[in-house]
Formats: C-alpha cells, sequence, structure tokens
C-alpha cells in the first residue's frame, strides 16, 4: 500500500474508535509560516503534515479535498490539496511560490477570520468544518474574538503546538469564557514527526465527538 493509503486506513480505525464513521465533515489547514518554521519547511516535516491531515480529510469529505492557508503577519488561502496532487505541495505551492509572504512574525487572527469567511459565507453548508491549526508558540491573544464568535458555528479548531515555544495562550483555550459552545481544542507535541499515525490522530480527534454532540443538542449543526 501506498504511504497515503496506509494513513487513510489507519486515520479509518481511529475514526472508528471515535465513532466518528459516517461523519461528514469539510477539513482545513492552517500553517504557520512565521521565521521560526523555516527548518520545518525545509526538511520535509510540513509536507508530511499536510500528507497526515490530507488522510484524515479523505475519511471525512466525499470529495477528499483538504483546504490549506498559511500565515505569518500576512496570510494566503492556498490552492485545496487532494490524492491526486499532494505530492511536492509544500514546494511547489509554498516554498517555490513568490507571492507568498513567509517567515516574518505571527499574527492568528486575520487568517482565523478568513477560514470563517470560506466555511460560514462563502461556502456555507450544513456539515462542519473541521480546522487544524499548527502553530509552533507565541500565539497570539487576541484569537480570543474569531474562537468566540465562531462558537455558535458549525467550526471546529484543532490547535497543535509543535516544538518548545510558549503557548500560553492555546494552553488557556478550555478556560476561555464567553463562547456558546466550546468550540477548541489544544495539544502540544515538542515532535511532530516522531508521532505515529494512530497517536496523532487519535489526539486531532479527541475532543471532535464531544463538539459534534454539544453542536446538535444546541442546534449549531
Amino acid at each position: 500500500m501506498s504511504t497515503i493509503n496506509l494513513m487513510k486506513k489507519t486515520a479509518g480505525i481511529v475514526l472508528e474508535k471515535k465513532k466518528l464513521t459516517g461523519v461528514v465533515a469539510r477539513v482545513g489547514l492552517v500553517l504557520d509560516i512565521s521565521g521560526s518554521m523555516r527548518s520545518l519547511y525545509k526538511d520535509g516535516t510540513v509536507q508530511k503534515v499536510v500528507e497526515r491531515i490530507l488522510a484524515v480529510a479523505s475519511q471525512f469529505d466525499d470529495d477528499g479535498m483538504l483546504d490549506v492557508w498559511v500565515y505569518d503577519n500576512e496570510f494566503t488561502r492556498l490552492p485545496s490539496v487532494t490524492e491526486r496532487d499532494f505530492e511536492n505541495y509544500v514546494n511547489r505551492e509554498i516554498l517555490f511560490n513568490d507571492s507568498i509572504h513567509k517567515f516574518g512574525r505571527n499574527d492568528e487572527p486575520p487568517v482565523m477570520f478568513d477560514v470563517m469567511t470560506k466555511y460560514l459565507k462563502e461556502e456555507p453548508s450544513s456539515d462542519p468544518a473541521f480546522v487544524v491549526f499548527i502553530n509552533d508558540g507565541g500565539c497570539k491573544s487576541t484569537i480570543k474574538k474569531p474562537v468566540v464568535s465562531s462558537s455558535d458555528k458549525p467550526l471546529f479548531w484543532q490547535f497543535v503546538g509543535i516544538g518548545d515555544s510558549n503557548f500560553k495562550v492555546l494552553e488557556n483555550l478550555d478556560t476561555m469564557e464567553g463562547r456558546f459552545i466550546d468550540n477548541a481544542n489544544f495539544f502540544h507535541v515538542q515532535n511532530i514527526d516522531a508521532m505515529t499515525d494512530e497517536e496523532l490522530y487519535d489526539r486531532l480527534l479527541n475532543e471532535f465527538p464531544d463538539w459534534i454532540r454539544d453542536a446538535k443538542d444546541k442546534r449549531v449543526l
């Protein structure tokens, strides 16, 4: 089996364990491209992340499409990636693309509002959006506004902190006040490459089933 098929099989097993089989969701991936992420783009780590999240998208979404954004102090909405064109995606669409602002400082809210624009305004749907948000530290406290304002919408934020920087803002997500329902989760991993696919998918999908249940109870879904 190809690597992507193996990852899809593992994702399917985890979905079954989490009782998410049959759930249809749109999947988005937001990638930090601030200066401290440079080495993870160059060594292939980010490409591997794209492939691993694509495997989840292929299980959740009929068209198997993964929507992708990158951000530093600016952001870019990239072409969606599929099983047909994932190879060399990061080099082709990001690193070798001179139109993309990269390796600056990080500013999360603008890209978060663009994610909301796509899923809630441009392409509204009864299917929820599951958004994986990769950050290597220093996330701004101003993320509270997009998180709170999307808490009564069919959109779930799954933040993943990588490396050994400061994740204080994300660590306090669970106690963030003012939300209609808890619509965000965070976990931290020192080295995402060292995680098995099963462990990664298990942690990515840890709170999503609870959110779906709450969202249905509160008529968000």
